[in-house]
C-alpha cells in the first residue's frame, strides 16, 4: 500500500511539473502574441495613414482636373 502511495505521489509530482511547464510556455506565447499585435498595429496605422494621404492627393488632383475641364469647355463654347 505504501509503495502504491509513493508511486501515486511521484505521478502527481510529474503531472504538476508538466502543468507548470505548459503554463510557462503559455505565458511566453501570450507575451510574444502581444508583441506581434503591437508591431502589426503600428504597421497598419502607417499603411492607413499612407492610404489616407494618397486618397487626399487624388481628390486634390481630381478637383484640379475638373477646374481645367470647365475652363476648356468655356473656351470651346
Amino acid at each position: 500500500m505504501t509503495k502504491m502511495y509513493g508511486e501515486m505521489q511521484e505521478g502527481f509530482t510529474e503531472i504538476n511539473s508538466r502543468i507548470n511547464n505548459l503554463e510557462s510556455e503559455m505565458r511566453e506565447t501570450k507575451n510574444k502574441v502581444i508583441i506581434i499585435e503591437q508591431e502589426h498595429g503600428k504597421k497598419l496605422d502607417t499603411l492607413f495613414d499612407g492610404y489616407k494621404q494618397n486618397s487626399d492627393k487624388l481628390d486634390r488632383i481630381e478637383k484640379e482636373v475638373s477646374k481645367q475641364e470647365e475652363i476648356i469647355l468655356r473656351r470651346i463654347k
